[in-house]
């Protein structure tokens, strides 16, 4: 997204894109990214289209109520980057590829590969809260008519 910007408008956007995300309230973070993108539309539309193309996506973890530290951790596309990286490595030898299994069967050999490198998650005692905060989430969503709020039957994680 920032990379659709001057680079004198950049840090003034990337502080309040992380202003938002830093957010622990869902309805005041999802405002002030709409009102980002609907600032940018006019000097700036194609920011504005990356930014509103995920917007409801980069606030999941603040929909669900998750803090602390698992939240950073899950915030970060390094674990991913890294793991695509590993793949690549494990795959650029091949010359020629034949179809779309002989893909998978090199990305999950790749996948294999990098297993072997992570690490444990931060915060991650937390991850059963996470996994019933997300059951939660899909059950809310479901039922078409309920009279609590989300924010409102959702516990915060903090660690």
């Amino acid at each position: 997204m920032l990379d659709h910007l001057p680079e004198r408008d950049r840090p003034a956007v990337k502080t309040r894109l992380r202003r938002a995300w830093a957010s622990d309230n869902h309805a005041l973070a999802l405002d002030g990214l709409r009102t980002l993108a609907s600032e940018l539309e006019h000097s700036h539309p194609g920011a504005a289209a990356s930014l509103t193309e995920g917007l409801e996506e980069t606030l999941t973890l603040t929909r669900l109520g998750i803090r602390g530290r698992l939240k950073k951790t899950l915030a970060s596309t390094n674990p991913i980057e890294s793991m695509i990286e590993i793949i690549r490595r494990t795959s650029r030898n091949v010359k020629r590829w034949q179809n779309g299994d002989m893909c998978l069967r090199w990305t999950a050999a790749g996948m294999l590969e990098a297993e072997t490198q992570f690490r444990k998650i931060v915060g991650y005692a937390d991850v059963a809260k996470l996994a019933h905060a997300v059951e939660h989430d899909l059950a809310t969503r479901r039922a078409p008519l309920h009279t609590t709020t989300h924010e409102e039957t959702l516990t915060p994680i903090t660690v």
